[in-house]
């Protein structure tokens, strides 16, 4: 929560720079902004090949029929809860935008004062290809000493992102909104953002509520007593914001749900890393946001946003165990999909972040509903 925290003074303080400092000091954040944003574009490759790669090569052996079945339902409700969320947003968020008057933008574009390319070493659906072929060979063969260098290098992307980018995000984002202060754009955008988040959240109670019914239905028990047995989970989850870090209280909620021990102890933390159904919901939303904030952005169809969120199911499994670790995983995504630049992927990540706390309880909610899924009824 010390991290959300921050994020909002960073808007905050970006915002009273773009509107009352110096232009020089708006443009010495701004060469901070472009400087941290080569690094995080850098990043961002070796991040999905590490994390899928370490993922997929470490998912439980001998266990196939249980396995597929999690593995099914569980990217099917992440599809399903995207698609779910782009119908809402489509019919939503251009009622917002059509109601707020447009805002006076200034003609004069601050630069920032040095500027460094940093290409990356490959691009994003290399980085997707490579990890699949990895994983899954590495799983296929047991090579040890690949699982064991995919494992090191997703420690050291992680580290990188808890000990360097996650505590810079937020100077990063008053960069960002020291630009639109200055340009005239910010309170605009801050309304229907927080319409957008408010939207997220209440998509994600439809959501659960959905799964519930439908788990209920097959155990033949009341859905509203299942998910108040997980809402322990619910409420650590919003302190914790990392699925891992709740797998104990998720465990213990589930099997007050009475799923099978055996059952619960292998498909809550293999949904921990697979299952981010409260993620998409979130992302989808703020992406359909941010493309009708930015002319520049045209209005995804459903038959151009189902490719993103079907790849959105994949790039983010496993994402990292640090705060918005969903959101870094589909930056790339967003930029090689759909055509969303710097300014317009900063927007996300600090609008995701804002409520990373409410998504990541989502997902841990979801776990245990797609447990109830898996198990079998209890014959009376």
């Amino acid at each position: 929560m010390g991290l959300i925290l921050k994020l909002v003074l960073g808007i905050v303080f970006g915002i009273l720079i773009g509107l009352y400092m110096p232009e020089w000091f708006t443009q010495l954040l701004l060469t901070f902004k472009g400087l941290f944003g080569e690094l995080l574009f850098f990043t961002i490759p070796l991040l999905i090949l590490f994390f899928i790669t370490s993922g997929i090569a470490g998912l439980p052996q001998n266990s196939g029929k249980l396995l597929s079945r999690t593995l099914i339902i569980a990217y099917l409700s992440t599809i399903l809860a995207g698609i779910a969320a782009y119908w809402l947003a489509r019919f939503i968020v251009p009622l917002l935008t059509a109601a707020g008057e447009q805002a006076e933008t200034s003609t004069q574009v601050l630069e920032p004062f040095i500027t460094v390319d940093l290409p990356p070493v490959f691009g994003i659906m290399t980085a997707l290809v490579l990890a699949f072929i990895f994983g899954l060979g590495i799983a296929a063969t047991r090579a040890e000493q690949l699982k064991q260098i995919s494992d090191q290098g997703r420690d050291i992307i992680e580290k990188l992102l808890a000990k360097v980018i996650i505590p810079l995000l937020p100077f990063y984002i008053a960069g960002v909104f020291a630009a639109m202060a200055h340009a005239g754009t910010v309170f605009q955008t801050l309304q229907t953002f927080g319409i957008v988040l408010l939207m997220a959240v209440a998509l994600h109670w439809v959501y659960l509520t959905t799964m519930y019914v439908l788990a209920g239905l097959r155990h033949g028990r009341s859905p509203l007593s299942l998910l108040k047995n997980m809402l322990p989970a619910y409420f650590t989850a919003l302190g914790t914001m990392s699925s891992a870090a709740t797998i104990p209280v998720s465990l213990r909620c589930a099997k007050a749900n009475k799923v099978n021990d055996d059952v619960a102890n292998f498909v809550v933390p293999l949904c921990a890393t697979t299952h981010l159904a409260g993620s998409t919901i979130t992302i989808v939303s703020c992406t359909l946001a941010v493309m009708f904030l930015h002319d520049a952005l045209a209005i995804p169809s459903f038959f151009t946003i189902l490719p993103f969120i079907f790849m959105l199911g994949i790039v983010m499994l496993a994402a990292p165990g640090v705060p918005g670790g969903a959101v870094m995983s589909a930056v790339g995504l967003l930029g090689s999909m759909l055509g969303f630049g710097e300014t317009a992927i900063a927007l996300m990540i600090a609008l995701y972040m804002a409520q990373d706390s409410f998504g990541t309880a989502c997902n841990v909610t979801g776990d245990g509903a797609i447990a109830l899924l898996v198990d079998e009824p209890t014959q009376n």
